[in-house]
């Protein structure tokens, strides 16, 4: 059983090269995927149905039998029935007994039951060996061929020799077990294919909270200012100006925090003077969510660049530059030119798509198929030396976009700043903090205290045994 099936082995094999038979309960789409998959692995499959003669869909080559019937069969039967109609099983006690029972089933919604449905089972059918398996894993993905994170297969019970034997049938199908230990971890991973995006929400909300609040920002500053003070109609700036305001602020703040737990952590060891101590988990779960929040930022910056380059069409843009034209020819003077504000404009340009096309270049290496051809040294360069350079340049982009208006008290709108003011604080702060903490006599310490170096280690062997690497 050490071999993997492909997708392009048969659907049968010969007798001869065929393994151990394993018994399906339940003829759904998930029992018929399970089924098809283990034909073409070399497995013997019979299907236990309360209607053997009414399935007609099921693959060829697989036996249909009464529950009974099937049972008898295997010692191995994977039960791919909805929790609700289990109570049949205390009708087969004695033919169940001493058999392995693998649970797939889910909830529609999370804790929906005291227990796990796994131990639910394990109850109902006392005399079995109950094992929690292939419920993370859908029906299409063992149609298609599972690839990535839909590979992993969570497996827990309480018996080892049953666990293992099913790990053995989830390493063939060509998927990869993770053993989560006693069957009292099934409620969790019964809870986990119900959890929605579970490490996109801090993004998601952080985003959402940051575009609301520069949103308001901004139409307070360009709609509701020029409406009373100059009684000009701004609100057209809500379709594209303020959008293409809000989403390279929402990008380079975004950023930002995805160093900022990183430096966060180092004055935290430096404070403490040692690692072999948790963080606080706010801080562990920010660490976790780095990844998502760099990714949603560069989802933002690539609104910022899309909308950047639709301004040359806009009405009011194309409206302006001919009043200005106009104005020209009538004076017969044209507008002198002004190196530094060339200079600024290409600069503001050139570090623009500079710090893009870093931003794009972290963004493909976070990606697994990418990341995993990379070692960790290469991931790191790119992903902190670069990703720093990164920070810089969008934040350089920004300073040099305010120009020789950046402090002027023309551009202040009742005493509130530019969006991008605000925008700066954040990125800024990691900035400056990070020169701090590179320079070499604090370096030198940190990286001490990382390879395990301790300032108090009559303190550290006391907190030894509560804390962790």
């Amino acid at each position: 059983m050490k071999n993997t099936c492909t997708d392009e082995l048969p659907l049968t094999m010969n007798s001869s090269e065929r393994q151990e038979t394993v018994c399906i309960f339940g003829t759904g789409d998930f029992g018929r995927s399970l089924g098809f998959k283990m034909l073409q692995c070399g497995y013997s499959v019979v299907f236990g149905s309360r209607n053997p003669r009414m399935s007609n869909m099921l693959p060829s080559g697989a036996e249909v039998l009464s529950y009974s019937e099937a049972a008898q069969k295997s010692d191995i039967i994977i039960v791919t029935i909805h929790r609700e109609h289990y109570d049949f099983l205390t009708e087969l006690t004695l033919v169940l007994n001493g058999k392995i029972l693998v649970d797939v089933s889910n909830n529609l919604k999370i804790n929906q039951y005291p227990e796990s449905n796994a131990e639910y089972l394990a109850q109902l059918v006392p005399g079995t060996y109950v094992v929690k398996a292939f419920n993370t894993i859908s029906a299409w993905a063992l149609q298609s061929g599972a690839l990535d994170a839909s590979r992993q297969v969570f497996v827990c019970g309480n018996d080892s020799k049953a666990k293992q034997r099913v790990m053995d049938i989830v390493r063939t199908l060509g998927l990869t077990p993770l053993d989560q230990g006693s069957l009292t971890a099934a409620s969790e991973i019964e809870n986990y294919p119900l959890q929605l995006f579970p490490m996109w929400r801090f993004p998601f909300y952080l985003s959402a909270v940051l575009c609301i609040f520069f949103f308001f920002y901004c139409v307070i500053r360009e709609v509701i200012f020029p409406y009373i003070c100059e009684k000009k109609d701004a609100t057209f700036r809500m379709a594209i100006s303020i959008p293409n305001r809000i989403f390279p602020i929402a990008a380079l703040i975004l950023l930002a925090l995805v160093y900022l737990p990183g430096v966060i952590a180092a004055i935290l060891q430096l404070y403490r003077g040692t690692k072999y101590r948790r963080f606080p988990d706010w801080l562990d779960h920010w660490m976790l969510c780095r990844k998502q929040l760099g990714l949603v930022a560069l989802g933002f910056a690539f609104l910022h660049v899309l909308y950047t380059l639709v301004i040359p069409i806009r009405y009011f843009v194309r409206w302006k530059l001919k009043n200005i034209t106009i104005t020209e020819m009538i004076n017969n003077k044209g507008s002198p030119f002004i190196t530094s504000s060339a200079w600024l404009s290409d600069s503001y340009v050139a570090l623009g798509i500079l710090g893009f096309f870093l931003f794009v270049l972290l963004g493909i290496t976070s990606l697994p198929s990418v990341s995993n051809m990379v070692n960790w040294r290469e991931f790191r360069f790119v992903q902190s030396k670069l990703g720093y350079l990164t920070l810089i340049l969008c934040t350089a982009h920004t300073l040099v976009y305010g120009g020789k208006k950046f402090l002027s008290p023309s551009v202040l709108r009742w005493g509130l700043p530019s969006a991008y003011v605000l925008a700066l604080i954040i990125p800024c702060t990691v900035l400056v903090i990070k020169f701090i903490l590179i320079m070499p006599c604090i370096d030198k310490t940190l990286t001490r205290i990382r390879q395990g170096w301790e300032r108090n280690s009559k303190m550290s062997s006391v907190l030894n045994g509560k804390t962790d690497i």
